[in-house]
C-alpha cells in the first residue's frame, strides 16, 4: 500500500492515498463505455486544476463540504474550493467514469449527497447526463438496507433508469458507506449507521 504525502501514519491510523494504483477507469470496470464528460471539463477550467489531478481536488473539497469521514492530508498546491459549484455537481463528478477507480471518491460522493438537502430531482437529471446512474443506482441500493426512507436514495431508486449491469464486485461493499460502532448497548449486534453528510452550523 503507498501512503499519502509519504507519510506511513496520520494520527497513527494508515492513511490510503487518493493516487489511483492503476489507470483502470471507473467505466471499464464497470463494462461501460468512457464518457468524455463537458462537466469535468467546466469543473477543470473553473477550478485551475488539470484533470490528472481532478479527482483528488474532488475529494478535498467534498471533505470541506460534510464528507468528513474521508478526510485526510491533502498536498498544499491543490486550489481552493469553487463555491458555485454545487453540491450534486461535485458528487456526480466524482463519480464520473473516466476517472482512473478508486473507491474513495464514490464513497464520498456518497456521504457527501446524503442529505436532505441534497436537490434529488436535479441530481438524478445531472446522473442521466453524466452517466453515472449505475453508479448512483449503487449507493441508492445500500442505503435502502438501512434508511429506505433517505434521500436523494429513495428517488433515485424511484426515478433513475437502470442503463447498466455490472459485477457486484465492481463498486464498494455496503459496508464501505455506514459507519460500524460494534455492539449496541443492549447486547445486539454491531451498531451500523448510513454516512451522512456533516451538515454546516447555522
Amino acid at each position: 500500500m503507498r501512503f499519502a504525502s509519504g507519510l506511513p501514519t496520520w494520527y497513527g491510523l494508515l492513511v490510503e492515498t487518493i493516487e489511483p494504483r492503476s489507470r483502470l477507469t471507473l467505466a471499464l470496470k464497470l463494462g461501460d463505455s468512457v464518457h468524455m464528460s463537458p462537466l469535468l471539463r467546466r469543473v477543470c477550467r473553473r477550478s485551475g486544476c488539470p484533470e490528472e489531478r481532478a479527482g483528488e481536488w474532488l475529494l478535498k473539497c467534498a471533505v470541506e463540504r460534510g464528507a468528513s469521514h474521508y478526510d485526510r492530508p491533502f498536498s498544499s498546491d491543490l486550489p481552493p474550493d469553487q463555491t458555485d459549484l454545487s453540491n450534486e455537481e461535485l458528487g456526480v463528478t466524482l463519480c464520473l467514469g473516466q476517472h482512473p477507480y478508486n473507491s474513495a471518491f464514490i464513497r464520498a460522493a456518497a456521504q457527501l449527497l446524503s442529505s436532505p438537502r441534497t436537490d434529488a430531482s436535479r441530481l438524478a437529471k445531472l446522473a442521466v447526463m453524466e452517466r453515472v446512474e449505475p453508479v448512483l443506482l449503487h449507493i441508492a441500493a445500500a442505503a435502502a438496507r438501512f434508511d429506505p426512507e433517505a434521500q436523494p436514495w429513495a428517488y433515485l431508486r424511484a426515478h433513475l433508469p437502470r442503463r447498466l449491469s455490472f459485477p457486484p464486485e465492481a463498486l464498494p461493499h455496503w459496508s464501505r458507506f455506514v459507519s460500524q460502532t460494534g455492539i449496541t448497548p443492549f447486547g445486539g449486534g454491531p451498531d451500523i449507521k448510513w454516512l451522512r453528510r456533516r451538515e454546516p452550523g447555522p
